[in-house]
């Protein structure tokens, strides 16, 4: 006879892949407990898509606003307590719709750290549960890079940049990967004196060198100081500033700012006894197969915790629905990621579906590519801008491999399904 178990799973984390894998599962008659130590939600409303959204969007709406020449010289006055509680106002309206969602379905809803004490078992406060199955969908954290004196000196990273209370009048971004371009934006629409410096010879070491090229004159219009090929090798601060000493080329600099974010990317979230449970992982992340199934056969992983190279709302989500339809069905399917996009939301934005051309060089394909300027595409500009372009690769037999699109609003453009159905056009 079949042991009885507490729940026939529990999912551990609340953000995309843990919430959809919680709502389906139930959905179908599966008694589901989530488990959430910090905000309900996870970093998708809590410090990652919901308040960069938000916060960028005012941030450009008042640079906009303040730039028009119907606007007097003397500039409007606004304060960021009142941007953080717009931002709280809509996170707490979204997440009182999934608190409803969950208990129409009869998910049990528990607070606190989880640790494994076995494959079976965990430990939430001074409660024990047990399940059949477990989904881990714990996310990331910030990962903050290893620079001399930074354990004595304050600084911002990605998840606290929409908390803060008063505008810094000079910062220093450490990482000019998505996040960080996002934030010297959002920084320097505000008015505030941004520096931002990469390791790499261009911004968004991952994008196309066009891509990298008008993100990097965007941000210099916008009087963003770009320092790349250079790295951080030591912050102090004193009673008036923080201090940044930096190697650029061959050249040790030195600049002084009133904040410092770290902006240096993310790492799988992964200290709650995963080794109890027998469960392999790694720096990068948890160990699964392709249909997310751990070392343990019970427990799967989705989402950040297994990688954060492509992370993203859309993946998780479809991560949790694959899996779900893998228990629910006893079939092995894999996830088709080829149709999720990746976002960079700055002003203009940037979608890629597919591969880009830095991606077919590294995988030695052979491919053809075609750039077409927004001004060519009456339907995909927005607004009166025409500012961006669509790049699309193709192998030799006129076979899409991917897109880049750089509009005003390139995830609306992302209808682009009108020209990657015949690309050759």
């Amino acid at each position: 006879m079949g042991k009885d178990y507490d729940f026939d799973y529990i999912v551990i984390g609340s953000g995309p892949a843990g919430r959809t894998a919680s709502l389906e599962l139930a959905d179908k008659g599966k008694k589901v407990a989530i488990v959430e130590d910090g905000d309900f939600g996870g970093a998708e409303l809590n410090t990652r898509d919901l308040p960069f959204e938000v916060g960028l969007d005012f941030a450009n709406t008042y640079h906009s606003f303040v730039n028009s020449p119907a606007v007097s010289r003397s500039l409007p006055h606004f304060n960021l307590p009142t941007l953080n509680t717009a931002i709280d106002v809509k996170r707490n309206a979204l997440k009182n719709e999934i608190l409803k969602d969950f208990k129409a379905k009869n998910i049990k809803i528990i607070t606190g750290f989880a640790h494994f004490l076995d494959s079976r078992t965990i430990a939430v406060n001074d409660r024990k549960y047990t399940a059949k199955n477990f989904i881990l969908a714990t996310g990331s954290t910030p990962k903050v890079a290893e620079i001399s004196g930074l354990e004595s000196v304050s600084y911002l990273t990605p998840d606290h940049v929409f908390n803060i209370h008063r505008l810094p009048r000079f910062v220093f971004i450490v990482g000019g990967g998505p996040t960080g371009v996002e934030i010297a934006e959002y920084f320097a629409s505000l008015g505030t004196g941004v520096i931002i410096m990469e390791r790499g010879n261009h911004l968004l070491p991952r994008e196309d060198d066009e891509v990298a090229d008008l993100v990097t004159n965007h941000l210099k219009n916008l009087n963003v100081t770009v320092v790349t090929g250079s790295r951080v090798t030591a912050i102090t601060e004193d009673a008036t500033s923080k201090i940044v000493v930096f190697m650029n080329g061959t050249s040790e600099k030195m600049v002084r700012v009133d904040s410092i974010v770290l902006a240096t990317g993310s790492e799988p979230f992964l200290d709650y006894g995963l080794e109890n449970a027998g469960i392999d992982y790694k720096k990068t992340g948890i160990i699964t197969d392709k249909y997310f199934c751990t070392t343990t056969r019970h427990v799967f992983a989705i989402g950040d915790c297994i990688g954060t190279a492509d992370s993203s709302t859309k993946r998780a989500e479809l991560e949790a629905h694959v899996l779900v339809e893998n228990l629910l069905h006893r079939q092995k399917s894999a996830p088709k990621y080829s149709s999720i996009a990746r976002h960079i939301n700055t002003h203009p934005s940037i979608s890629v579906v597919g591969l880009n051309e830095r991606d077919a060089v590294s995988r030695d394909l052979k491919y053809r590519k075609k750039i077409i300027s927004l001004k060519d595409i009456p339907t995909l500009k927005y607004g009166d801008s025409a500012e961006g372009f669509v790049k699309i690769l193709t192998d030799n037999k006129n076979r899409f491999l991917g897109s880049t699109i750089v509009a005003e609003n390139s995830a609306l453009a992302l209808e682009l399904k009108n020209i990657l159905t015949n690309p050759a056009k």
